[in-house]
C-alpha cells in the first residue's frame, strides 16, 4: 500500500524518472534547472547583493546543523576536520581583504561565519577526536592548498588601487573557496553513506553555493558585462566566474542524490560508486 502511494507521489515519479536516464541526459536536465533557477532569481530578487547575503545565510544554517551534531549527538563522525580547515583558511584571507578592501556587511557575515568553523575546528579536534574518522578524511590539505596558490600568482587582479600582495591573497581565497569542499565529499566517497545532520550541512553548502554563483551571473547580465571590466583585466574576470560554476557543480551529484532520499523518506543519504 505504502509503494503504492509512492509510486503517485509526482516527486518520487520524477526521481525515478530521471534516475532511469543516462549521466549525459542527467547533466542536460541540471543545466536547464540551473537556468530556469537563475531566470526565476532575476525576477523576484531586486538587490542581487541579497544573494550572497542569502548564501551566507544558508551557510550559518548548515553552520547550525554541524553545532548541533557535535554540541548534542557528541560525534563528528563523517566530517572532515580538512574540509573545516580549508574553510577557515579561506574565510580568515577573505576576512582580512574585506577589511582592507571593501569593509561591509559581507565582514560581518564572515566573522560570524569564522569564529562558528574555528569552533567546529576544536571539537572535532580535542572534544570529540575518538569519533574523527581520520583514516577516511585522507586528502591532504596541501594538495588543495598548494595548487591554488599556484594559480593566484599566475592569475590575480592586474590593477584595481591595492598593494600586490593583497590582490594575490584575494585570487588566493576565491581559488580556495571553490574546493574547499573537496575533503568533505571524499569522505563521504570512502563511506558511501551519509548520516543525515552532514547531509544537511553538505546540502546547505551546496545551496549557498549556488545563490552566490547566481549573484555573480545575474550581475554580468543586468551590467551587461561591467561587472567583469571592473574587476580588472586579463584572464581574472572569467576566472573568478568560473571559480563560482565549478564549486557549484563540484556539489551538485551530491545534492541530486540528497533531494532523491528526502523525497523517499530515507533519512540517510546512500551514494552509488563513482558519486563526488
Amino acid at each position: 500500500m505504502a509503494r503504492g502511494r509512492r509510486s503517485r507521489n509526482p516527486l518520487f515519479a520524477f526521481t525515478s524518472f530521471l534516475k532511469r536516464q543516462p549521466p549525459k541526459v542527467k547533466a542536460f536536465l541540471a543545466v536547464v534547472s540551473g537556468i530556469v533557477a537563475l531566470i526565476f532569481l532575476r525576477f523576484i530578487v531586486q538587490d542581487h547583493d541579497n544573494l550572497f547575503v542569502a548564501a551566507e545565510a544558508v551557510h550559518a544554517m548548515g553552520i547550525a546543523v554541524l553545532i548541533y551534531k557535535l554540541g548534542k549527538e557528541r560525534t563528528c563522525a563523517g566530517l572532515s576536520l580538512k574540509s573545516q580547515e580549508l574553510t577557515a583558511i579561506f574565510l580568515g584571507v577573505r576576512l582580512y581583504c574585506s577589511f582592507v578592501m571593501e569593509y561591509d556587511i559581507h565582514t560581518f557575515l564572515d566573522s560570524a561565519t569564522l569564529v562558528t568553523t574555528c569552533w567546529v575546528i576544536y571539537m572535532i579536534r580535542y572534544k570529540l577526536k575518538s569519533t574523527y574518522m581520520s583514516d577516511l578524511d585522507n586528502l591532504h590539505n596541501y594538495y588543495v592548498v598548494v595548487p591554488c596558490a599556484i594559480l593566484a600568482l599566475a592569475i590575480h587582479p592586474k590593477s584595481i588601487g591595492h598593494i600586490l600582495v593583497n590582490r594575490l591573497l584575494w585570487a588566493f581565497c576565491v581559488y580556495l573557496e571553490a574546493v574547499s569542499v573537496l575533503p568533505q565529499l571524499r569522505i563521504m566517497q570512502n563511506t558511501k553513506v551519509v548520516e543525515p545532520f552532514t547531509a544537511h550541512y553538505v546540502f546547505a553548502l551546496g545551496v549557498a553555493r549556488f545563490l552566490s554563483c547566481a549573484h555573480w551571473v545575474l550581475q554580468i547580465l543586468d551590467s551587461h558585462g561591467y561587472i567583469l571590466t571592473a574587476l580588472g583585466s586579463g584572464l581574472w574576470p572569467s576566472t573568478v566566474l568560473l571559480s563560482e560554476v565549478v564549486q557549484t557543480f563540484i556539489l551538485a551529484d551530491f545534492c541530486y542524490y540528497y533531494v532523491k532520499s528526502v523525497v523517499g523518506g530515507q533519512m540517510m543519504v546512500r551514494l552509488p560508486s563513482g558519486v563526488v
